[in-house]
């Protein structure tokens, strides 16, 4: 289970993505990237961000720190920004944070010339089971840091839970955006990867990661009475697209042949 700490500080707002995240500081005084609930994609965000982040630790690639993240609107009383002031005071209460890197640097693929293959299929694998369409050659959010490379920014990733009507076909359905995957030219192993990663997850991790949600963050739907019967439909989700991973692994390297 995530850490819970609570804001002390509003450093400052992160104006290069969509959802407008915050540098924060919290009561064990350490600096997080905050991402607030009150944002365009709501609590959906927050909940692909925790569940696709640890899924993504349970495979061992590195992820920063999550924590659940309690804000007092009051501390953002000094946001001259109106829009950001209303992201602000729509965010009361439980959020969530990443552990702030600093000093890390955007990953450049332009400026790679080579990549370590299994490495490179590991996160694809990972990317196309978890439907991350976010890590694109014009906004790869992989950061350099102590010269490893870390995830970042999984809020787009389990699109399936915004049409809850669709979760079961999505489940065993290849990922058409592999094929814009910024690190696909280098994932020449993804049978490996594929192997790998289906021994390092089970559906008691599947089950464990998602009743980490809170329950605050799902949003109620006609489909499920409780919200325990939406996190079973998550790990049902998960657990049926890890049996199916030889659909969307096929399908990321008939993407990565046609880039040849």
């Amino acid at each position: 289970m995530p850490r819970t700490v609570s804001v002390t500080r509003y450093v400052e707002p992160l104006r290069e993505g969509g959802s407008l995240p915050a540098i924060i500081e919290a009561d064990d005084d350490g600096l997080y990237v905050l991402k607030f609930r009150g944002a365009g994609q709501g609590s959906r965000a927050l909940i692909a961000e925790l569940v696709a982040g640890e899924i993504g630790r349970a495979l061992g690639l590195l992820v920063p720190e999550i924590v659940f993240a309690e804000f007092d609107v009051a501390l953002g009383r000094t946001e001259r920004d109106p829009e950001i002031q209303a992201l602000l005071k729509a965010s009361g209460g439980l959020n969530l944070a990443l552990d702030y890197l600093p000093g890390a640097l955007a990953f450049d693929p332009l400026a790679t010339t080579s990549f370590d293959p299994l490495l490179a299929s590991r996160i694809v694998w990972f990317d196309a089971y978890v439907t991350n369409v976010d890590r694109t050659i014009r906004n790869t959010n992989l950061l350099v840091w102590h010269k490893h490379l870390w995830l970042i920014d999984h809020g787009a990733a389990l699109y399936f839970h915004h049409a809850w009507g669709e979760a079961a076909q999505r489940s065993r359905a290849p990922f058409a955006l592999a094929r814009e995957h910024v690190l696909l030219p280098y994932a020449t192993q993804l049978d490996e990867a594929d192997a790998l990663s289906r021994a390092r997850i089970t559906p008691s991790l599947l089950r464990a990661i998602v009743e980490q949600v809170p329950a605050m963050w799902l949003i109620p739907s006609a489909e499920f009475a409780t919200a325990e019967a939406q996190c079973a439909a998550y790990a049902t989700y998960l657990s049926e697209r890890l049996e199916a991973s030889r659909v969307f692994v096929e399908g990321a390297k008939h993407a990565r042949a046609a880039l040849v």
